[in-house]
């Protein structure tokens, strides 16, 4: 009997396509509804004659996004054309899209989002508190994008040595010898904490205080120069930590990174244990 076979490569190039389609057909759909709930006197155009669809026509986002009509009908109609990143912004703007649809828009029309800073609100701030806070006994704190230290728990004070806010994760772990004793295997987890740091930096390589930061860094810290100039990259994955939670005593944590949804700041460092404190010793 004869059985039809796919090869392989046939087969992801059918899946390739299929979610090109998918990702088309979303597009579509997303900027339809976006146009559809903008009212042209909410961006002070003049309504003239019966309107048979709420919202925007085609036309007047075009008008509004500085290009042709035609250009724009291709975009929604999810046509295969070239599409840069300033005219997904102009589109954004005459769509009135907030950060998290103008991303969204950016990855429906096959584009990375651009890597703008985005600092956490000060309710998104007072959230990640409350998170930190609700994590203990377990340590927790949050950073921005340079690993400045915006909330921290107390235990992540006390047991990981996190300085309080306004101070610098990287910059105290590498210059505070206390660190040294505190942490058990010291190299190993100074290597993960370049690593990372080296792949968030090169997100932002138009951003110049990563370099300046790890100038200095350089400068203080001989362990930190040598580290950096390995040019090694680590992801952000779970990662184990043990510390000397007193002396000839240890502790041992699962290191979570967590980021709010579609962002690169700030970043929610969780420590679950993973072993009762009596469980080593040394």
């Amino acid at each position: 009997m004869k059985v039809d076979s796919v090869a392989p490569a046939q087969e992801e190039t059918r899946d390739n396509r299929g979610a090109d389609r998918g990702r088309r057909a979303a597009l579509r759909h997303f900027l339809r509804s976006r146009r559809a709930r903008i009212s042209p006197r909410d961006v002070g155009l003049t309504v003239g004659g019966r309107r048979n669809t709420p919202g925007l026509r085609r036309e007047e986002v075009a008008v509004l996004a500085g290009v042709s009509a035609s250009w724009y009908t291709w975009l929604e109609q999810g046509r295969d054309i070239k599409v840069s990143e300033d005219v997904l912004d102009a589109v954004s703007k005459a769509l009135n899209l907030d950060r998290t649809e103008r991303a969204h828009l950016y990855l429906l029309a096959g584009v990375n989002p651009p890597t703008a800073r985005q600092e956490a609100t000060p309710e998104e701030l007072s959230r990640l508190r409350l998170a930190a806070e609700a994590w203990q006994p377990a340590p927790a704190f949050v950073v921005d994008r340079y690993w400045n230290v915006l909330v921290s728990n107390a235990p992540a004070r006390t047991l990981l040595g996190v300085q309080d806010k306004d101070s610098n994760y990287l910059w105290s772990f590498f210059t505070d010898g206390r660190n040294r004793s505190r942490y058990p295997h010291w190299t190993d987890v100074a290597s993960r904490l370049v690593g990372q740091f080296r792949v968030q930096a090169v997100r932002f390589l138009d951003d110049p205080n990563f370099e300046r930061l790890a100038t200095r860094l350089c400068s203080a810290s001989p362990d930190f120069e040598r580290m950096w100039a390995r040019h090694e990259t680590r992801d952000t994955g779970i990662a184990t930590v043990e510390v000397r939670s007193a002396p000839g005593r240890r502790a041992a944590f699962h290191h979570v990174v967590m980021g709010l949804h579609q962002r690169s700041e700030p970043l929610l460092m969780l420590y679950m244990p993973a072993q009762t404190d009596g469980d080593r010793t040394g």
